[in-house]
């Protein structure tokens, strides 16, 4: 190993007298670069100038000449009085003169230039190092040295406060192993990993700190702990597992209870359908029966039983329609009934069921009108499509009071139909309208004065227009009236043609 003074390295570092840069060695590129732009672009001004100076002096004298020819005594008036002195001079002299003079201030001006942009290389100045406990002290992490016995050779105070070691410890020649079991003592230490390059452990401790620890060898022997608190990054790994198996808890309950939900349905739509099955067979006798009595058909009656018979009859059919209502929604909720694929026209839809249901309007004294003809197709199955719109229909009249109006059309885009049904009636408020989403639901007795049905009309449209491909959209006010719409697809044929059009 060379000495200080053979190397040339003192006490405050490098001696500058031994590696005097030069002058032009200690000047910066950037002033190199500034003083050739300012000399190129003074030497072109010059150059400009000598060529635009003679070339301006040649044609005055040209145009001189001529004056002098025709005119001599305004050709020297015109010498004589010009303001320029370079154009008023017409020997080259004089005009070379001018021309020093301004490339004397071009060139002063470049090498002002070049002096304000001046520039020294900045000089790196080798400095000897700082003891090596100094050089630990500035690391923002536990740092310990030891030697190839394990003794501990040098430490920083982060490593102290760190471990909180004992000054015993922490202080120069102290063991590793020792000091490792009086730390596993008040805690508990484990090996993260090990390899050629480094072992690193980590230490949890009583207090609920963890630390991780880094033992990497050294070149000459022995090897270096460098110790890093990770106590608030192993709290947010524990939480963050603790939250996922919390998820994955929830997941899992939320899983098993859709799948008690959806058997739960499942159950409750069997149980309706096979309850509707059921009821209808008993009330189809009854309804046969009360009929067959009402005719007399095996003797006459007492006039008294004749208001009994109807009451008899109209209450069968009541609840026939009832449980025929309940079983077509479990077939359709539960999958059992297919819908037809056939082509549908609006307008005759809408005029079948707008005459299916004209005598019920003039009983209830509303009127139902019909819009105009769209011309559009559908594909689906009439007879779903026409129970769907005769439940928006006969709710439309059914909540709208005498006076009142409905009126049912239909609109149809590129992109599918729209139809609509529109009445007067006494609307609903935005409690009413989340409550129509579930079936057999009726709201308040101010809406189910004249209510006959189920409560299902509505549910049954709605899952036939979803059966459809389409979907149903309701918009009411109160004493303002309420609109239906259900959009549907148009027909296969009908698309092509509008985009072959």
């Amino acid at each position: 190993m060379r000495s200080a003074e053979a190397s040339g390295v003192g006490a405050r570092g490098v001696d500058s007298r031994s590696n005097s840069p030069g002058m032009l060695s200690s000047i910066s590129p950037l002033t190199y670069a500034i003083a050739l732009t300012a000399i190129i672009a003074a030497t072109l001004f010059i150059v400009a100038d000598v060529l635009r100076t003679f070339g301006d002096l040649q044609q005055r004298n040209a145009l001189v000449a001529q004056l002098a020819e025709a005119q001599p005594l305004l050709a020297r008036q015109f010498a004589a009085h010009s303001l320029d002195p370079v154009l008023g001079a017409t020997d080259v002299g004089t005009a070379t003169v001018s021309v020093v003079q301004r490339g004397a201030i071009a060139y002063g001006l470049a090498l002002l230039f070049i002096a304000f942009g001046f520039r020294r290389k900045p000089q790196i100045i080798e400095t000897a190092p700082a003891s090596f406990a100094d050089l630990l002290s500035t690391i923002p992490f536990g740092v310990a040295c030891w030697n190839a016995e394990g003794r501990l050779m040098v430490c920083n105070e982060q490593y102290r406060a760190r471990l909180n070691a004992d000054p015993v410890d922490s202080r120069a020649g102290a063991s590793y192993s020792v000091s490792i079991r009086r730390l596993v003592q008040r805690g508990y230490m484990q090996l993260v990993r090990e390899d050629d390059r480094s072992r690193i452990l980590e230490l949890r401790r009583e207090d609920g700190s963890c630390l991780l620890i880094d033992e990497r060898p050294l070149a000459e022997g022995g090897f270096v702990t460098l110790v890093t608190d990770v106590t608030e990054s192993r709290r947010n790994d524990d939480l963050l597992v603790s939250i996922r198996e919390e998820q994955r808890v929830l997941a899992r309950r939320y899983h098993e209870e859709k799948l008690r939900a959806e058997a739960a349905s499942r159950s409750k739509t069997s149980f309706l359908a096979h309850l509707s099955h059921d009821i209808r067979t008993p009330l189809n006798a009854i309804i046969g029966f009360a009929d067959l009595i009402r005719h007399e058909t095996y003797g006459p009656l007492d006039t008294r039983y004749a208001d009994y018979i109807d009451s008899i009859k109209t209450s069968g059919e009541r609840l026939l329609s009832f449980f025929a209502s309940i079983l077509d929604l479990a077939e359709l909720e539960g999958g059992r009934r297919v819908l037809e694929e056939n082509v549908v026209g609006v307008d005759d839809l809408l005029k079948t069921v707008t005459k299916r249901f004209q005598a019920t309007a003039q009983r209830a004294h509303v009127t139902l009108s019909l819009g105009a003809p769209c011309g559009a197709s559908l594909m689906g199955d009439r007879f779903s499509l026409e129970r769907m719109l005769g439940n928006l229909v006969d709710n439309a009249i059914r909540f709208t009071p005498p006076g009142g109006r409905v009126a049912v059309a239909a609109y149809a885009a590129t992109d599918g139909c729209v139809l609509e049904v529109t009445d007067s009636g006494i609307g609903m408020n935005a409690d009413r309208l989340a409550a129509l989403s579930q079936p057999f639901a009726f709201g308040d007795a101010a809406l189910t004065k004249d209510r006959e049905g189920a409560g299902l009309g509505l549910a049954i449209a709605r899952t036939i227009a979803e059966l459809s491909g389409g979907r149903l959209a309701i918009d009411s006010r109160p004493a303002l009236g309420t609109t239906v719409a259900v959009s549907l697809p148009l027909a296969v044929e009908q698309n092509q043609i509008e985009f072959a059009a």
